[in-house]
């Protein structure tokens, strides 16, 4: 539910089945943003996408977003793998129809 928190993030926007955008709660040189949306596909798939946004503040903020970002991308490219995986084998058991 929006206002809801997720460890060090807030969800600011909730459209269940559709999309989550998160915000950090985090000390960060800038605000920063986690979205998830779900689309789907004419094969009856769905297709998850994940996108990370970052509104720096100042220099500081600028250096932050380009020396973390191979980090960034690891860590989230694991995280939106790990939901894919986990989304699969909720529906082969049955969870999710």
């Amino acid at each position: 539910r929006v206002g809801d928190a997720l460890d060090f993030w807030r969800a600011e926007v909730v459209d269940p089945g559709h999309l989550i955008r998160l915000q950090a709660e985090m000390k960060v040189p800038g605000l920063a943003w986690l979205q998830f949306e779900a689309r789907p596909q004419k094969d009856g798939q769905t297709q998850l996408f994940q996108t990370a946004f970052f509104a720096p503040k100042g220099l500081w903020g600028l250096l932050y977003w380009y020396i973390l970002y191979p980090i960034h991308k690891l860590i989230f490219s694991g995280m939106i793998r790990r939901i894919g995986e986990r989304a699969e084998t909720a529906q082969v058991e049955g969870y999710i129809k």
